[in-house]
């Protein structure tokens, strides 16, 4: 969790929403991709983290599927991502924060309770210490930019 929140630190730098993400093989710990948001720079509003670490991955291994990557994002993924999540077989999700306006695991469309739903990764909300970290970084973020 440490690098994706590296990941989002570099985001605020850059004036994104400080999410970071990574995806990870857990079988041998290997780091598979690490990205932040890129919705500012690229214009996109698809380009959140989650999205960005699941397309590296999945086009450098021309497999949509991922059933073995577990995914460490610094906020609750939206609905979108939740979905993204799902469609490429992710093991797990482990989430620092949860994200109660936002957020589509948890909360709002809580995809994975949906009995349309495919496939539920196992879900894995942080530790109080990283749900203070990611809240933090993102209540300084938003309060710069009022």
């Amino acid at each position: 969790m440490d690098l994706a929140f590296r990941q989002a630190e570099a985001a605020y730098a850059r004036g994104e929403v400080p999410i970071g993400a990574v995806l990870v093989d857990p079988a041998g710990g290997e780091v598979l991709a690490a990205d932040h948001n890129r919705v500012e720079e690229w214009h996109d509003p698809t380009a959140h983290a989650e999205l960005l670490v699941i397309r590296a991955v999945a086009t450098g291994r021309q497999e949509k599927r991922l059933p073995f990557a577990d995914l460490y994002v610094t906020l609750e993924p939206c609905a979108m991502c939740a979905a993204a999540i799902s469609f490429a077989r992710l093991r797990r999700v482990h989430f620092a924060a949860p994200d109660p306006k936002g957020g589509g695991i948890l909360h709002g469309g809580k995809f994975y309770s949906q009995p349309t739903c495919h496939h539920r990764p196992e879900v894995i909300a942080g530790p109080i210490e990283a749900e203070t970290r990611s809240a933090d970084l993102l209540r300084s973020f938003f309060r710069a930019r009022r």
